[in-house]
């Protein structure tokens, strides 16, 4: 048995509570700050007229795209929770079994 909660919010095993959230997030992504370059960053998140900006933070794909992919990805083998830990800042490490000579 994997032991991941099913009630984890990256993988969210029937539940689509987050699954709902993350795309209205996405469509707002795609409505608001999409341009023919990608994306853009925006003056403010809570202003429907906020004011674009000519950046694109190394965050937002880095950390932000790879938490949405792994919540649609329904292949909980794909970066499994048994095999993997996640940083702080979205990047996954491998879990080893045999820590010997490590310390």
């Amino acid at each position: 048995s994997s032991g991941i909660n099913a009630e984890w919010p990256l993988r969210p095993g029937g539940n689509e509570k987050y699954r709902d959230m993350a795309w209205n997030i996405f469509q707002a992504f795609e409505r608001v700050s999409r341009n023919c370059n990608g994306y853009t960053a925006v003056y403010d998140v809570r202003d429907v007229h906020t004011v674009t900006l000519d950046v694109t933070e190394s965050f937002f794909l880095a950390e932000t795209l790879k938490y949405l992919y792994l919540l649609f990805e329904d292949d909980v083998d794909v970066l499994s929770f048994d095999k993997w830990v996640f940083n702080t800042e979205a990047h996954p490490l491998p879990i080893f079994d045999d820590f010997q000579g490590w310390y």
